[in-house]
């Protein structure tokens, strides 16, 4: 088989390039290879005893005008908005997010560390410096309260790394920085200010996150599913694909995680096999309940910075929207992080995460499970070490010299969100087509109405 353009995946990245191939170039051919069954990869939904389950929370965070438009046109009237309901459960208490403005309600040796800390940063900052890890970062710009308090804890459990050895490159806009005003009331009143770029999201009525990538695929055309990429020859521009065989493509574009993809490739050259090697990440084991009691919270999610909770975020989809759970009930998502070459035993963990949620008072003794569901999610967040960026430009360096684009949130290498994804498809997209895809682009761009 021949084909213009080969995509490596089905997920929004993939679809999101597809569709824009489509729309800039008809004549252009191209094949998505998708291992999964369905459309979606991770930001996909499992339907199980009445229940919708994503593959942990899976929101909409909207702020690209183009972005924004297609997604609003794609889910049509299947959407609402809501305003963020976020909390930590630490010291025994339950506080607002973002922990550094809200600190009332804590013990009070522990508001006045926090506050004070903070407040040392302001009157006596220590200079910049450049490179700093993320560990630094945090005393530097909240202080030592904060950070022993929760920034450390959290982001250790969370990243299962030492955090001396990450940089503060993923961090700008998902780590919000309040104003000394902001920290000094968070400490003395409840603070109902929102802070930070998700302080509002959209998500589906019906369907789960799962109806996205459908409406998207359903616009695209030409997935092949349950066809999962074996091996890729740069040099011979082939890839042998399950159920289709060798595909010769002039152009690949790479949608999968880095690490992986290139565990598939040859021939990489020794400095590229040394970049792979230095690539690293976190899984993720993701617990889906169903649980027979209505509205057991309100929240939407809560962050568990303490050891003695094995898991790092508890989130309450049904509250995200009534239709993914039956009525009277309650769906939640429970996210543990491990590092990958760990073994887990899931019905010891499951234990452990059930133990846990009873012991903050989110489960009942007498509460009975109608469904639970593991969705574990192998290559979960990529690890912002030292080593990642020069890695990460080595291997693109490389790959570019082949013809080949790698993107999206995995394909990147990186942290990002779903509507960064979708764009992430179009702008490869242009580059495929170089030249010819300008004018259209623009024009696209200046549309007010929605793309049909």
């Amino acid at each position: 088989m021949k084909t213009d353009v080969l995509v490596l995946g089905g997920g929004l990245a993939g679809l999101s390039t597809a569709y824009h191939l489509k729309r800039l170039s008809p004549k252009t051919t191209w094949l998505i290879a998708e291992k999964r069954r369905t459309p979606g990869g991770l930001s996909g939904s499992v339907a199980q005893d009445g229940f919708v389950f994503d593959h942990t929370g899976h929101l909409l965070h909207l702020h690209d005008p183009y972005g924004k438009r297609l997604i609003l046109d794609l889910l049509g009237d299947n959407v609402h908005v809501l305003s963020r309901n976020s909390w930590i459960h630490s010291h025994g208490v339950d506080t607002r997010y973002p922990f550094q403005a809200n600190t009332c309600g804590l013990p009070p040796k522990v508001v006045e560390d926090c506050v004070a800390g903070f407040m040392k940063t302001v009157h006596r900052p220590k200079a910049a410096v450049p490179g700093l890890s993320f560990k630094e970062w945090c005393v530097r710009t909240f202080g030592d309260g904060i950070s022993r308090h929760f920034m450390i804890p959290y982001n250790e459990k969370l990243w299962k790394t030492p955090l001396e050895r990450m940089t503060t490159e993923w961090q700008g806009r998902f780590v919000p920085k309040p104003l000394p005003e902001e920290v000094l009331y968070g400490g003395l009143f409840d603070q109902k200010k929102f802070f930070g770029y998700n302080a509002t999201f959209r998500y589906p009525l019906r369907g789960g996150i799962q109806v996205l990538p459908d409406a998207l695929a359903a616009r695209v055309g030409n997935v092949r599913y349950g066809c999962e990429v074996r091996s890729v020859d740069l040099a011979a521009q082939t890839a042998v694909v399950d159920g289709v065989g060798e595909v010769r493509w002039e152009r690949l574009v790479n949608t999968m995680p880095l690490k992986h993809f290139l565990g598939i490739c040859s021939p990489l050259p020794e400095p590229v096999r040394r970049a792979r090697e230095r690539l690293k990440f976190i899984s993720v084991y993701n617990l889906n309940l169903g649980i027979a009691r209505a509205k057991i919270s309100d929240r939407h999610w809560i962050y568990f910075p303490e050891k003695r909770f094995p898991f790092y975020r508890a989130g309450f989809s049904s509250n995200f929207s009534p239709h993914v759970a039956p009525k009277g009930a309650t769906s939640m998502y429970i996210e543990v992080s491990r590092r990958p070459e760990e073994r887990v035993d899931l019905d010891r963990l499951e234990r452990q995460v059930l133990d846990g949620l009873r012991a903050c008072g989110i489960l009942r003794r007498g509460d009975r499970l109608l469904s639970k569901v593991w969705l574990p999610i192998p290559c979960a967040y990529v690890i912002y070490d030292f080593e990642r960026t020069p890695a990460v430009n080595a291997a693109m360096a490389h790959l570019a010299t082949r013809g080949v684009e790698s993107i999206g949130r995995y394909g990147g290498w990186k942290y990002s969100f779903m509507e960064e994804t979708i764009l992430d498809g179009k702008r490869c997209a242009e580059r495929l087509l170089g030249r010819a895809a300008r004018a259209e682009r623009a024009a696209h761009d200046r549309e007010l109405t929605p793309l049909k």
